[in-house]
């Protein structure tokens, strides 16, 4: 995934003198730690890339290990010849990460730093060399410090055998990235939806994010993050247009067509994923902002355009409901969302989902009453005892409620008497029982 590009330094031009730096530029990280090891065939570095790629002049590139990654140490002597590499050459390309003592399996990070060492080549490398790259080799997301400082970032990832001549391949342009984040890369640990829960308590971990979990976190909260889930640049360029929905009122049973135009309106042929997010306009259930539903890859040449396609189901707009459990589409208005990625809206339609699932209703003494209102043989009853038992001292329940004072207002009151529950009819409606209430109860349930 490129992540950064500025002044469009890549691809690089094979005639540029390059500093390759880091010790992952010879010995690639490439894969996770502890039981997934494996012992593989034949590792390709980026250093062996070079030797053999057509479109790189070898004598070009110069190398310079500059950290070992054996601790978090910074080496004076490795770090001052790749500063010196750097300085002498066009671009500067540093390939840095996590090594696997800092993430494996049997044990959690504690933070998403990156070692120490390799912040501070990075940012000596980026003073004395403003055309700086990173290309970072790690298996989650890491704190870039130093991001501003760099004109270029490219993520690799554990990118298995092959990552150098892969990585080689995006430098020089002989490949268009087109990758995008399947994780957000938050700003720092503290904002992770986790964090105060993270270590548990005693011998329990405590889940508490609930459908809270990655970006549907922070795109909920709207939080700044440092690179948003689903982004990701391209050596070109790509417009969009022409949202087209075959319906906008149907039935959660009835399929939706979703199409739009996109264009390349850059100088190369590439790849745009087209993202496709569901947002829920209201309703009655705490939701995420918006969720990614469906996407599609699709490879344009220069002023291309090309119509892509998504077909909705139901599950579209469902949400686990576990007094049914089962799938469930609340009936009401849903945001059909067409994104860059997960913060960033490009277009959008609205429509309106009718369910045709009939959710069992089960009333109690804590029910409220704006929750009976909502349904209309509940409204009929639940009105025709209240005149009953407002008649018992001539008073209305609204009445029983007013403020002397004034400060209560209509607006205040049919709030008020909205979120009241059942119960609390025994204090505000003089010789109401709870004996009558639960008879209240049981007409509610007993309703077809």
């Amino acid at each position: 995934m490129l992540l950064k590009n500025e002044d469009a330094l890549l691809p690089l031009s094979a005639d540029k003198k390059v500093a390759f730096i880091g010790k992952y530029a010879e010995e690639p990280r490439y894969q996770g730690g502890g039981s997934s090891h494996i012992n593989s065939f034949k590792t390709e570095s980026a250093m062996d890339a070079v030797e053999f790629l057509a479109t790189v002049k070898k004598e070009n590139i110069t190398f310079a290990k500059g950290f070992d990654d054996v601790e978090d140490k910074a080496d004076e002597a490795l770090a001052a010849k790749a500063v010196e590499a750097a300085a002498n050459a066009d671009v500067a390309v540093i390939f840095a990460g996590l090594p696997d003592s800092f993430e494996s399996e049997g044990y959690d990070r504690k933070h998403l730093g990156m070692p120490n060492c390799q912040n501070a080549l990075i940012e000596a490398v980026a003073e004395a060399q403003p055309n700086t790259i990173v290309v970072l080799h790690n298996g989650a997301p890491v704190e870039m410090p130093w991001l501003g400082k760099v004109k270029a970032v490219l993520e690799a990832y554990l990118g298995g055998q092959a990552v150098g001549g892969a990585v080689v391949n995006v430098l020089y342009g002989n490949a268009n990235p087109s990758g995008r984040l399947a994780e957000t890369f938050p700003l720092r640990i503290q904002d992770t939806p986790c964090y105060l829960n993270y270590g548990g308590e005693h011998d329990k971990s405590v889940y508490s994010e609930g459908v809270f979990v990655g970006y549907r976190y922070y795109t909920s909260k709207e939080m700044e993050v440092l690179f948003p889930f689903g982004y990701g640049l391209s050596y070109t360029t790509f417009s969009y247009g022409n949202l087209t929905l075959d319906k906008k009122e149907f039935k959660e049973s009835e399929k939706l067509l979703v199409s739009v135009d996109v264009t390349n309106t850059g100088a190369c042929t590439g790849k745009e994923v087209v993202q496709l997010y569901v947002a829920p306009k209201g309703g009655t259930i705490i939701r995420p902002v918006r969720e990614l539903k469906a996407f599609e890859k699709t490879e344009l040449a220069p002023g291309e355009t090309k119509t892509v396609t998504f077909e909705l189901d139901s599950r579209a707009y469902a949400y686990w409901n576990t007094e049914i459990h089962d799938w469930h589409v609340e009936t009401g208005a849903y945001e059909i969302q067409i994104c860059r990625n997960a913060q960033e809206v490009l277009l959008s339609e609205e429509v309106q989902v009718e369910s045709e699932t009939v959710l069992p209703k089960v009333y109690t003494l804590n029910s409220t009453m704006g929750e009976i209102m909502a349904d209309p043989k509940g409204k009929a009853i639940l009105e025709q005892a209240m005149s009953e038992m407002e008649g018992m001292d001539g008073e209305s329940t609204e009445e029983q409620m007013q403020d002397d004072s004034g400060v209560i207002n209509d607006e205040m009151m049919a709030a008020m008497m909205e979120a009241m529950p059942l119960r609390q009819m025994l204090s505000f409606v003089p010789g109401v029982t709870k004996e009558a209430l639960n008879q209240l109860v049981a007409a509610l349930n007993a309703a077809e």
